[in-house]
């Protein structure tokens, strides 16, 4: 997407009017991802500078976010390159966080009232999610509750607010869109968790069946629990380096008990639901949108 060159052209912008080389530096050597939220934005309310300033606020409290997400999680790696804390130090990587978060409220503040209130809500939601992310590692979590409510903080809250700040930009149904963006970034982050077991080290750019061994129980493990007879088993080998035997006596539990195909149609439920709350805008972009994010393989 040609478009998506504008944003990342108005990030850099904004970060040269700090006036801080370093910054400059740093931005260059950050890890591209998908800019999901940037698409999002751009296929509901359209090309047009005050989008475009909208989605590089947005991509640069997402980026902030991941900065100290690695430096919580100890990440070596972002999306397969090395991450901000580990070719610096976690200092860096910190305040280079709050650089980008403080320069996307500074540009906030200049937009329209219910624009800057929908978008910093959600950084606080975000932020609230990350330390229930955290809380949630120091034991084996049973509860799907607490587990979606975390990912909906952590993850689709901003995803939500982009979807909604874009509607309220071109004077589209707000609550329709938040809704659509709420259930995508929920989809979003269950794929992303399923991902983490299905697919190998390469493509994820970072190593395989990591969330476990972190102390991460997502929607697979909450399933496997559930099912799985010899739970004590399971839960033995929670925030443990697994080996190749035990990852793949995960694997086969997971096949076994249908973990897997049931996750992944958890994930396409949360996207149909998505796709309806929008039909009366006939917006085929963001169905594939959607469609793309359900099917991605990394």
């Amino acid at each position: 997407m040609e478009e998506l060159s504008l944003v990342k052209n108005q990030i850099k912008e904004y970060i040269q009017e700090c006036g801080d080389q370093k910054s400059c530096d740093l931005l260059e050597m950050l890890a591209e991802g998908k800019m999901l939220r940037s698409k999002l934005i751009l296929k509901i309310a359209g090309v047009n500078d005050n989008s475009i300033k909208l989605c590089s606020v947005v991509e640069m409290i997402h980026a902030a976010s991941l900065l100290h997400d690695d430096v919580i999680d100890e990440s070596d790696t972002r999306r397969g390159k090395p991450s901000i804390n580990a070719l610096f130090d976690n200092k860096t990587a910190i305040m280079f966080g709050d650089i980008l978060y403080s320069k996307a409220f500074t540009e906030l503040s200049q937009m329209d009232k219910k624009i800057a209130h929908t978008v910093s809500s959600a950084v606080t939601l975000l932020s609230i999610g990350e330390m229930l992310d955290v809380d949630l590692t120091n034991n084996f979590n049973t509860s799907y509750d607490k587990y979606f409510d975390m990912i909906y903080k952590k993850t689709a809250s901003l995803i939500e607010a982009s979807a909604k700040a874009a509607a309220l930009l071109c004077g589209k149904d707000e609550i329709a869109f938040a809704l659509y963006g709420k259930n995508l970034g929920l989809a979003f982050q269950m794929i992303d968790d399923i991902l983490d077991i299905t697919q190998d080290s390469a493509t994820l750019g970072k190593p395989a069946m990591l969330d476990f061994v972190e102390g991460k129980v997502t929607i697979p493990y909450l399933l496997l629990h559930e099912r799985i007879e010899d739970k004590e088993k399971l839960e033995s080998l929670y925030k443990k380096p697994l080996n190749e035997q035990e990852s793949s006596w995960i694997k086969e539990e997971m096949i076994k008990n249908n973990v897997l195909i049931d996750s992944i149609s958890q994930a396409q439920k949360l996207g149909l639901e998505a796709v309806e709350a929008i039909k009366m805008d006939e917006n085929e972009d963001l169905k594939n949108i959607m469609n793309q994010m359900i099917n991605r393989e990394f």
